[in-house]
């Protein structure tokens, strides 16, 4: 069949639509099936080509040291995989020649240095941490996860005890065994709700990086009109963290849950919080989790956003977010997630 169509700008939304106006077009319609055509062939086609020869796309680039001696620490057969991380770290940061203060909040090593510019960032990514953000010449934030407590416990013995570093071959170094993830019900759709009355906020508008990139998963974010905070989701309460800025869930189908409230709140040594439930408590989405000063949180120089991340998005299959305005409810729908 014959057809043609023109453009004479950007071959965009404009020009298709002039083009059924033109008189020499001839069933510029087709240009829809055109370009579902090309969508297949250019998706398949470098999907294919990507795996098939290893090209190296934003994201999957290699990681190269800058030479090829990394500094370690010894390790034993009894090292559990939170030493075995704290050790790498450890090592990658300087030791004790640079550490200053080693302090961790819900998700992060927060770390005091010497010199932050003496680290190897790549030996701190192969550690196994998603992220890190170097604050300025004295303060580093190394992003592990919801199980940071354990690897900041080490990396304090660890700077204690002055464990030696030495120069190993980054060749003959022996690889981390592959973390085994959480157990989760295949297929099990689950709802998500808002932890308060207020604002809806994407988590990319958040002023904290660890949060904003995704590294340690994605959610949303709540900001406040009052001090009543519920819970996001059916399911279990896994940790109460000491300072009770954050907690942890489980939800029914394995997705492991963390609320994390306001930022930097961990230096708030718990005073805002009145946590209403406790570890191993069974909650449906709505139940109240804590009574929260806000006042006390602004006065103190920090932000109030009520934060809701799902940790273990490796097990999530497909996350999806609900359409809704700004001012949400403690009742309104946020998301639904469906495990793999």
């Amino acid at each position: 069949m014959h057809w043609t169509a023109g453009f004479a700008f950007s071959a965009g939304l404009v020009d298709f639509v002039l083009s059924f106006k033109n008189p020499i077009a001839n069933a510029p319609y087709m240009l829809i099936l055109q370009g579902l055509v090309m969508a297949a062939i250019y998706y398949f086609g470098f999907n294919f080509a990507i795996k098939k020869f290893n090209l190296m796309t934003p994201g999957r680039e290699e990681i190269t040291d800058d030479d090829d001696a990394e500094e370690s620490v010894a390790t034993d057969d009894g090292d559990d995989k939170y030493v075995t991380e704290a050790k790498k770290i450890y090592a990658a940061i300087g030791g004790a020649d640079n550490i200053k203060v080693v302090d961790n909040c819900t998700t992060r090593l927060r770390l005091q240095l010497e010199d932050t510019d003496a680290i190897n960032q790549n030996a701190i990514k192969r550690s196994g941490a998603p992220g890190l953000n170097k604050l300025d010449k004295h303060n580093l934030q190394i992003v592990i996860g919801t199980e940071v407590q354990f690897v900041a416990d080490a990396l304090a013995k660890l700077n204690k005890t002055k464990a030696p570093i030495t120069k190993t071959d980054s060749e003959t170094q022996a690889a981390t065994a592959p973390v085994k993830a959480a157990e989760t019900n295949s297929g099990v759709t689950e709802n998500f709700y808002s932890v308060a009355d207020g604002d809806y906020v994407d988590l990319e508008d958040l002023p904290d990086k660890t949060f904003a990139e995704k590294m340690i998963g994605d959610g949303f974010a709540i900001e406040p009109t009052n001090g009543t905070i519920t819970a996001p989701v059916d399911g279990m309460v896994t940790t109460v963290f000491p300072t009770k800025h954050a907690v942890g869930f489980k939800t029914d189908a394995g997705l492991e849950v963390l609320l994390h409230m306001g930022l930097d709140t961990v230096e708030l040594k718990g005073a805002p919080f009145d946590i209403k439930v406790s570890d191993g408590q069974k909650v449906t989405h709505g139940d109240p989790i804590a009574q929260v000063d806000l006042n006390a949180i602004r006065t103190a120089g920090k932000k109030t956003a009520m934060i809701v991340i799902v940790t273990n998005m490796d097990a999530v299959g497909i996350m999806k977010f609900k359409p809704l305005s700004e001012k949400v409810t403690s009742s309104s729908l946020i998301l639904t997630t469906t495990t793999k």
